[in-house]
This record gives C-alpha cells, sequence and structure tokens, in this order.
C-alpha cells in the first residue's frame, strides 16, 4: 500500500527532496548498478533549495528537541525545518520523526486509510 500512495503522491507532483535526502538515499548502496538506477529515478525531482534560515532553524529545532530528551540527527533536523518552510508533511517511514512531531511544529504524512 505504501508504495501506491507514494506513486500517487509522485505523480500529482506532491513530493519535494532536498539534496541531503538524495544523499543519503544514494549512500550506502554497494552496487554501482544500484546507484545509477536509483541515481537516474530522483533525478527525476528537483531538489528543494536550502536558505541558510534552514539551516539555522534546523539549528534551534535540534536544541528544542534536545531540551525535551529528544536525540535528533543534522539532516532529520533539516529535514524539518526545509518542510516546515515548505508548509509540507513530512512522508518517512522512519520512527525518529514520530519523537520530532510531538515537540517541533512539523507534520506528518499520514496516507487516508482506505
Amino acid at each position: 500500500m505504501l508504495k501506491s500512495v507514494f506513486a500517487e503522491l509522485v505523480n500529482e507532483g506532491r513530493v519535494l527532496i532536498i539534496g541531503p535526502i538524495r544523499q543519503e538515499l544514494l549512500s550506502g548502496l554497494r552496487e554501482e548498478a544500484q546507484f545509477n538506477r536509483l541515481r537516474e529515478l530522483l533525478r527525476a525531482f528537483s531538489d528543494l533549495q536550502l536558505k541558510t534560515q534552514d539551516f539555522e532553524r534546523g539549528a534551534q529545532m535540534a536544541n528544542q528537541c534536545a531540551s525535551h530528551g529528544v536525540a535528533s540527527t543534522p539532516t532529520d533536523m533539516l529535514i524539518c525545518s526545509a518542510a516546515y518552510d515548505a508548509k509540507a508533511p513530512i512522508y518517512s517511514t522512519d520512527r525518529d520523526f514520530q519523537g520530532y512531531s510531538k515537540v517541533l511544529p512539523i507534520r506528518l504524512f499520514t496516507p487516508a486509510k482506505v
């Protein structure tokens, strides 16, 4: 079901990506053929341009999480910051974002139940 929901979002042009997500997705692929295939698929998406304020807000969000005892990573906080600025929900299977959403003013994408 998740694959079909994601495919629908892609087809509707509702998917945003930032450079660090692209890098994270491509990192760790051991086979060059896998890397090349995923790289070509990801090239269908333009990177959302990050601004200085995205990095500053990301640091502020990391501090906010830390003050509530929620561990975070710089990339995750940059994702949260960029999504907040774009007024876009975050689509992720990473459970860390559920914890972030309890502290930060972010929205998570939840597929409608059929």
